[in-house]
């Protein structure tokens, strides 16, 4: 059966030209799209800069996807959101529109699983403080992201995230993925430090200005 979800909720800044590119900003688990937007007040001026609300609720808040464990996707939840989340992407911006992926935590598998599914579709992704979703029914082979602009930045001290897959996700974009990757490493925990904002803006100036 069909999952049906209600349209996307989306709270936007920047640019409001509709030919800018275009900065997906994806929240994490038990979270909402407002509070993810306030991260772009610390990125680049031009882009447009779009939050979009997770369809699943959960806890007061938001999820990508139904999950048998902290970063374990559903295989067919994954899907469905997925396909939710393309069909909102294609009225917002046609293919000739450069779209990069900013997501954190559970918002950062969503847009590995995004970008795995799809590359050619997104100028790059930013995989915050995250795992990608292996075992999850998106190709993760080797090379499949070659030439796509990824950044990924991890926390030493992250206890959210399992560190297995923490590390799996590192050691495949760095090296089998292909991606072209700028990658970092803060010695806090899960949460977007400063130091990593600033990294993420000068990323998005090099990929998507």
């Amino acid at each position: 059966m069909t999952t049906v979800f209600e349209p996307a909720v989306v709270a936007t800044a920047g640019s409001t030209d509709p030919a800018a590119p275009l900065v997906v900003l994806l929240h994490g688990r038990g979270s909402n799209e407002a509070e993810i937007l306030g991260l772009a007040a610390h990125l680049p001026v031009g882009p447009a800069y779009a939050a979009v609300r997770a369809p699943i609720a959960e806890g007061g808040g938001f999820a990508w996807f139904a999950n048998r464990g902290i970063g374990r996707p559903l295989p067919e939840s994954l899907r469905a959101t997925m396909d939710w989340f393309a069909g909102w992407l294609d009225t917002v911006a046609p293919w000739e529109r450069p779209v990069v992926l900013v997501g954190f935590s559970g918002g950062g598998a969503f847009a590995g699983g995004l970008v795995l599914d799809d590359p050619a579709r997104y100028a790059g992704a930013a995989i915050l403080y995250a795992t990608i979703p292996f075992d999850a029914g998106v190709p993760v082979e080797t090379g499949r992201l070659d030439g796509v602009h990824v950044l990924v930045a991890q926390g030493d001290q992250d206890t959210v995230i399992p560190r297995d897959l923490l590390d799996a996700t590192w050691a495949y974009l760095r090296t089998e993925s292909g991606a072209d990757i700028t990658s970092r490493r803060d010695p806090g925990g899960h949460g977007i430090t400063v130091g990593t904002a600033a990294e993420l803006a000068s990323w998005l100036t090099a990929v998507a200005i």
